[in-house]
């Protein structure tokens, strides 16, 4: 979708059924490119997302010295190519960063650590990026030396990032249970330190880490671009004395097709009959979010997996049934069981989300407003939504998106209900899936 439409009528549908493949993980692209730009050398990463997200790290690189070339790989993906030979080597930038988590953190740590003297660098962002929490990280990398002001509200962005203090530290502490990219953003960023120092960090997590999926993601990657870390449970996490990172063997590095969206289309063929079948990730995946396919199977979908594809299909009986599940570590994912949740028989009771409420809306809050407008019964806490069913989804509701794009996806599941769903500002699924709308026409009927 190439413009960002007022809104968009999807269905009415009956049926689902077809094959679809995945876009590249924002996740693991976001990271990758990261990664890459903090090699000293060149690094062809294959499957990377196009989507306002990795559109704004690629810019944001960019101004920070990285040499990136677009092209393609001749087989249907995109292929970026990441010299990081003098990445980090400008002194001063202005960076937007639009509503990208996975943009804005990772790059606040590694600015962070690493801006020469007389450096000044300032992290902007969409209006609802500064209401998202950034304290936690900034007080961790506070620990380390850097150099971080509010320009705005204490907490939250806009930053300005000045020059690091020499610190003698060997460990750091952050908070867990706001979000797991605090942890991932310091991570990554902390060889930046042991490279220099030739010591190990300790980074110790204060309270119940959130969404550990992420954080395997986060360490996988790193042990592919040459940095292996220790792990004592989930509390603590060592970067080796003296760790570097160099490109992956080959200089190349896949994208796996993004598990999180998914959901969607494997949610359709448990609604809608399917077989719905998703090309791009499967058991070889190594993101948190392919445990989504557990949760669908609990609620009494049929579920079967290759190495690099998932399929489902509806019960034998048509109908699914609610669950009281804790989804605290596919919260992304948890959405769209919310959504399944209105083709269910019964009560379903998501618990342990949170984190829903700091993402690119109060997810908690926006659910509920909208499963309502569809009929649903629904109940919502400070970290748990409950939602019954009604006996017949309202027809011709329009459903507001909170420039979210979760919310877009998730809720033109709808239609599958036999009823037509106005989806409003639909081009917010360009953050992570451009063409969501267009793959889902084409398994629906």
């Amino acid at each position: 979708m190439s413009a960002r439409a007022e809104f968009l009528d999807v269905g009415p549908y009956h049926r689902a059924n077809g094959a679809v493949t995945l876009p590249g993980s924002k996740s693991i692209s976001n990271r990758t490119l990261l990664l890459a730009a903090l090699c000293p050398d060149q690094t062809l990463v294959r499957g990377l997302l196009q989507s306002d997200d990795t559109e704004v790290m690629i810019n944001a690189l960019r101004q920070l010295g990285a040499g990136i070339r677009l092209g393609n790989s001749g087989d249907g993906f995109d292929e970026v190519l990441v010299d990081g030979d003098n990445a980090f080597s400008v002194a001063d930038a202005k960076l937007f960063l639009g509503n990208a988590g996975t943009a804005f953190r990772p790059l606040t740590a590694a600015i962070a650590l690493q801006t020469p003297i007389g450096g000044r660098f300032e992290l902007t962002g969409v209006p609802r990026m500064h209401e998202r929490p950034i304290a936690d990280l900034v007080d961790a990398l506070r620990q380390l030396g850097a150099d971080i002001a509010y320009l705005g509200e204490p907490g939250f962005p806009p930053l300005e990032i000045r020059a690091r203090k020499n610190v003698d530290c060997d460990r750091v502490q952050v908070r867990g249970d706001v979000s797991s990219q605090f942890l991932s953003a310091l991570l990554l960023s902390l060889p930046i330190l042991t490279r220099q120092s030739g010591s190990p960090m300790r980074v110790e997590v204060m309270g119940e880490l959130i969404s550990k999926p992420y954080i395997e993601i986060t360490l996988n990657l790193m042990a592919r671009f040459g940095v292996d870390v220790e792990r004592e449970g989930w509390q603590a996490f060592v970067v080796p004395g003296s760790a570097a990172y160099r490109s992956p063997v080959g200089h190349v590095i896949a994208v796996e097709g993004d598990a999180s969206s998914a959901s969607y289309f494997l949610a359709a063929g448990a609604i809608a009959g399917g077989p719905v079948r998703v090309k791009g990730v499967g058991k070889a995946s190594i993101q948190g979010d392919i445990r989504f396919v557990n949760v669908l199977a609990d609620m009494g979908a049929v579920v079967s997996m290759g190495e690099d594809w998932i399929e489902a299909s509806a019960p034998a009986s048509g109908k699914l049934k609610g669950i009281d599940a804790d989804l605290n570590h596919i919260p992304d994912a948890a959405m769209t069981i919310a959504i399944c949740a209105m083709f269910a028989e019964g009560t379903t009771m998501i618990r342990n989300v949170a984190s829903w409420r700091v993402k690119e809306t109060d997810r908690i809050s926006a659910m509920a407003t909208e499963l309502r407008k569809l009929g649903a019964t629904v109940e919502e806490g400070e970290d748990f939504i409950r939602v019954t069913p009604p006996v017949e989804l309202k027809s011709g509701v329009a459903i507001d998106t909170y420039d979210d794009h979760r919310m877009a996806m998730c809720f033109s599941l709808a239609s599958l209900a036999g009823v037509s769903v106005r989806i409003n500002d639909p081009g917010c699924v360009s953050k992570t899936f451009p063409t969501y709308f267009d793959e889902l026409k084409k398994i629906a009927s």
